[in-house]
């Protein structure tokens, strides 16, 4: 991650869970600047802002547009190429987890 001067990291999270927003965001918000999308699309939005996050935990069910295909998008756009993406899913098999890095992700 890139340590903007004076300013903490900046974590997007991504998930269409609001227990899954709030606990992550509780056990992250001391340490971190916190954003979160409920949407792949909405991801999309703030990724390619003005302010880009240095990192993103991002699911993989989400019912408008899959972590994968949001990340196949990041990963695929010279502005955002370089966010550390991983991937936070129930997902385990072995094939979920190949496509994740396959995709670019940095963990899963």
């Amino acid at each position: 991650m890139s340590w903007k001067q004076g300013k903490k990291p900046e974590i997007l999270i991504v998930d269409d869970q609001p227990l899954n927003l709030q606990l992550l965001s509780r056990v992250l918000s001391e340490e971190f600047d916190l954003r979160v999308a409920r949407s792949g699309q909405k991801a999309l939005e703030i990724a390619f802002g003005e302010d880009i996050p240095d990192l993103i935990l991002l699911d993989i069910n989400m019912p408008d547009m899959d972590g994968y295909e949001v990340c196949k998008l990041l990963k695929g756009d010279v502005r955002t190429q370089s966010i550390a993406i991983i991937f936070i899913t129930a997902r385990t098999s072995v094939e979920d987890e190949e496509k994740g890095f396959l995709l670019g992700a940095a963990d899963y």
